[in-house]
């Protein structure tokens, strides 16, 4: 996966757009259901990649700290709200999400933590 496939990926999965297709990353967790088999490990994929290309890099565009965010912010939060409306998310998802939200960071810190 190239840089500009990645944040198209990335953009595309989380932007307020997206919630038009209902399998989207974000659309997904905002209906109450879990991301779709594979889209996690893709969505990991394309942020490894982003950090890679964007290492160097003294500023971030708007769009993709926008889309950075709904890793950190938005997903735990529907996760949440999941949760106290009764959903009942895999075993793995609050996991898988805190990896995301790690990834996200670490783009915009410009620092990789495993």
């Amino acid at each position: 996966m190239d840089f500009e496939t990645a944040r198209q990926f990335v953009l595309g999965q989380t932007s307020p757009g997206s919630d038009q297709r209902p399998d989207t990353f974000i659309a997904c967790l905002r209906q109450g259901r879990p991301p779709v088999p594979g889209q996690v490990t893709s969505l990991l994929l394309a942020l490894k990649v982003i950090f890679e290309g964007l290492r160097q890099e003294p500023s971030l565009d708007r769009p993709l700290v926008q889309s950075l965010l709904v890793f950190i912010q938005d997903s735990p939060a529907l996760f949440q709200a999941g949760l106290y409306q009764g959903v009942q998310w895999p075993p793995l998802l609050q996991e898988d999400l805190a990896r995301l939200s790690r990834a996200a960071t670490a783009v915009i810190k410009a620092e990789w933590q495993d």
